[in-house]
């Protein structure tokens, strides 16, 4: 099942469990008659600006509408490379004092890549900016702070999972392929989200949720290194509203 239609059948859910129908819900967000049964069949996404409007309409929050109760409430320790979701990261200021189990890892809003290289680094004349971490927090996903970089994800490539606007935490000490897993790659100089699966012979599958925009995509071994297809990190957190 696509996560579009996962998507449908949980604003379904809570559409019925109000004990209305779709057209009343729909005018209560200002729509047409047909906007909530095609998003309830999953012939269309629905993007944030959406979810924040359907959320207000049925008393949830935007959230609830992506996610299983269970990861909204007790987010999983990953082992295995998923990425969590977890609430908005403070900003520091390079002045205010971290505490014992704070660390500030950088955040880098416009990610520049060189092609073949698997580092990442800013763009000329970006300010430096920092993120505050909890140690505690890194420990238990596994992830050293010095490689830890943070950026913000730009373009609905990966909804309605992760939405345009996002922060993002990568680990690029981690380049380790795991299937159906989150990774930052670096194709031929551009920088891009999307989830990896190997394929025999060492090619690779490369995934976007927003499908219909963004086909998935499978390279052979040569094209791999022909097209310097490289994994810079894995992405291990991500916040789903706007930092």
């Amino acid at each position: 099942m696509s996560k579009i239609k996962e998507v449908g059948m949980r604003l379904q859910r809570f559409r019925k469990d109000l004990g209305i129908s779709q057209r009343t819900l729909a005018e209560k967000c200002g729509w047409g008659p047909s906007r909530i049964g095609n998003y309830e069949s999953g012939t269309r996404g629905i993007d944030l600006n959406a979810a924040e409007v359907l959320a207000k309409a049925l008393g949830i929050e935007p959230q609830q509408l992506f996610f299983d109760e269970d990861v909204l409430s007790t987010p999983k320790i990953p082992t295995n490379g998923d990425a969590t979701v977890l609430g908005n990261m403070q900003i520091w200021d390079g002045i205010a004092t971290l505490s014992d189990d704070e660390v500030a890892v950088p955040f880098i809003e416009s990610i520049q890549v060189s092609p073949g290289s698997k580092s990442i680094c800013r763009t000329e004349n970006e300010q430096d900016v920092y993120l505050r971490f909890s140690r505690t927090t890194l420990m238990r996903y596994n992830t050293k702070a010095e490689n830890v970089v943070c950026t913000t994800i730009k373009g609905n490539c990966m909804e309605p999972i992760i939405p345009d606007g996002s922060t993002l935490g990568i680990d690029c000490g981690d380049r380790i392929l795991v299937d159906g897993k989150f990774f930052a790659i670096n194709h031929n100089g551009e920088f891009y989200i999307r989830k990896l699966y190997k394929l025999p012979g060492g090619g690779l599958r490369v995934y976007a949720f927003n499908e219909a925009e963004y086909p998935s995509r499978e390279y052979t071994e040569e094209q791999v290194n022909e097209q310097k297809i490289l994994i810079v990190g894995r992405v291990f957190w991500y916040s789903v509203m706007m930092h």
